[in-house]
């Protein structure tokens, strides 16, 4: 269960209608697409990597139904990026002011803004170095805050504007910082 890309430059390079076309006739499979025009087909998790996403959006979803701040999407939303990728992260995370700016239409397809947060959980058919540059586009786009939680290797990595990224081994606790305020994720369960 690899992802696997394709390089369609010698032939065509696909519209935003292209790819939307092809994601609506395909609806099986979850594409994404590269800055670079490159289309990438994603596979599905496994049991272990869906029951991880699922209890990580939960802690996403109870914080954010207190506090009303933004809106929380789960891995089969594609976000089109302003740097030209066609995205799904794991987790995302968009103020609300943010997404109640964008219209009726653009909320209804793929929605046009980057999140300001993401997580992006490595299972173990993704490829780290691969992982690393969708999180690096990510930060090109605008993120404020992203995390990259790999369980096989008991490490998370921190993507700030502006900043190195920050390597935690096996952190109990995440902290959401000012970008999520008062959010916190534990993580322990996680390492185990």
């Amino acid at each position: 269960m690899t992802a696997f890309t394709i390089d369609l430059s010698s032939i065509t390079i696909l519209s935003n209608d292209q790819f939307d076309r092809l994601c609506a006739d395909n609806p099986e499979l979850k594409f994404e697409r590269t800055p670079a025009g490159e289309l990438v087909i994603m596979p599905p998790t496994g049991g272990e990597t869906g029951k991880q996403n699922v209890e990580l959006a939960t802690d996403f979803v109870n914080w954010n139904r207190k506090t009303h701040l933004g809106v929380v999407f789960d891995s089969s939303t594609c976000f089109r990026l302003p740097g030209g990728g066609d995205r799904s992260p794991d987790v995302a995370w968009v103020e609300r002011s943010r997404w109640d700016a964008l219209s009726t239409e653009q909320k209804r397809k793929y929605p046009p803004i980057c999140p300001d947060f993401v997580l992006e959980l490595l299972s173990p058919t993704d490829n780290l170095k691969t992982t690393q540059a969708k999180m690096q586009e990510y930060l090109n786009s605008g993120i404020r805050l992203g995390w990259l939680i790999n369980p096989q290797d008991q490490h998370v990595e921190i993507y700030r504007p502006g900043s190195a990224v920050e390597v935690l081994q096996a952190p109990a606790l995440l902290s959401g910082e000012s970008v999520l305020p008062e959010f916190t994720l534990n993580l322990e369960w996680i390492w185990t």
